[in-house]
């Protein structure tokens, strides 16, 4: 079991960290399987997780090369170090000149340093790009966000990548979800944490219905084990989505404080929920899962409470 969850270098809206042990718990790996995560994102949980076999994807070209930069060497942890001082001190110089100066530079080269800047002075550690593909967060007007102690640990965020990453065999790919589910074979496992389909979120791929099932398609027809991370409901609604698209899927679910979007209203209470193909756990190991609020749902059943209270559908 995971004792100790670490934090990766790019923060995202949505960064499964609560979700990190739970999900785990839930995995049921073979020994040569190949861990894909179709959407990257932060790769919070393959990261902590870290499979010996793995492919991490995304629609981001720009996440994609900072992580295979940072694998290739070609960025390490001094030289992370050096730049955050440097563009950090003239951050608290210059304050927001200075960021929409790094912006323009980063939507004009692509430097992968340029956006892990911007990841961590942006407003709420939005990843957001507009029409033409040019990252458009406003500032986040901190002109003293790069501390020493904020760089630091930054630095050991990557420290740790270089760690872990020449002992295993991992690629970093930009394609799209579908050509990622498509590579796995039927021992592979596949996680998949896609946009939240039916809540105002601020991620640079629109997500509809028409993707969400053929997301649903892709992962049955690849045969492979698989879990999805969704919102299943809060005070004000419930993701309809998954008695439809995700009806034949047991769930695990779990509460928590969940920041979504930059609008207060969307900050609260959410209910996560863990879709997967297959029995995650058994009676006897769900009883040992320390989390509150923790509830396992069988195809068929309907949750009732906030425990693993359960009564058949009519």
């Amino acid at each position: 079991m995971i004792e100790k969850v670490y934090i990766p270098p790019i923060k995202i809206q949505g960064i499964k960290t609560k979700l990190v042990k739970l999900i785990s718990q839930a995995v049921s790996l073979q020994d040569q399987a190949v861990w894909y995560e179709p959407f990257m994102g932060s790769g919070v949980v393959g990261l902590n997780l870290a499979p010996k076999y793995a492919v991490f994807a995304d629609a981001n070209p720009y996440v994609i090369a900072l992580y295979n930069e940072i694998k290739s060497g070609q960025i390490n942890s001094y030289i992370v170090r050096e730049f955050l001082e440097k563009e950090g001190g003239l951050l608290k110089e210059k304050d927001e000149k200075h960021y929409y100066y790094i912006r323009d530079r980063f939507n004009e080269q692509h430097n992968p340093l340029d956006f892990l800047f911007l990841n961590r002075s942006c407003f709420n550690g939005m990843i957001r790009f507009n029409k033409n593909y040019k990252f458009n967060v406003p500032y986040g007007h901190k002109p003293e966000r790069f501390s020493k102690a904020y760089v630091t640990k930054i630095v050991n965020q990557v420290k740790r990548l270089e760690t872990i990453f020449p002992q295993n065999d991992w690629q970093f790919k930009c394609q799209s979800f579908e050509e990622t589910i498509r590579e796995a074979s039927e021992r592979d496992f596949i996680y998949c944490d896609p946009p939240y389909i039916g809540r105002h979120v601020d991620y640079y791929d629109s997500w509809d219905e028409e993707h969400e099932i053929l997301l649903r398609d892709e992962l049955y027809a690849s045969g492979a084990k698989f879990i999805l991370s969704t919102w299943d409901e809060n005070k004000y609604r419930k993701n309809e989505y998954i008695d439809s698209v995700w009806k034949d899927c047991y769930k695990l679910n779990q509460e928590h404080f969940y920041h979504v979007g930059a609008r207060e209203k969307n900050r609260g209470s959410m209910l996560e929920a863990l879709l997967m193909n297959y029995e995650p756990l058994t009676a006897q190991d769900q009883k040992k899962v320390e989390y509150e609020q923790l509830s396992f749902v069988l195809p068929g059943m309907k949750q009732v409470g906030s425990m693993c209270n359960l009564q058949m559908e009519e």
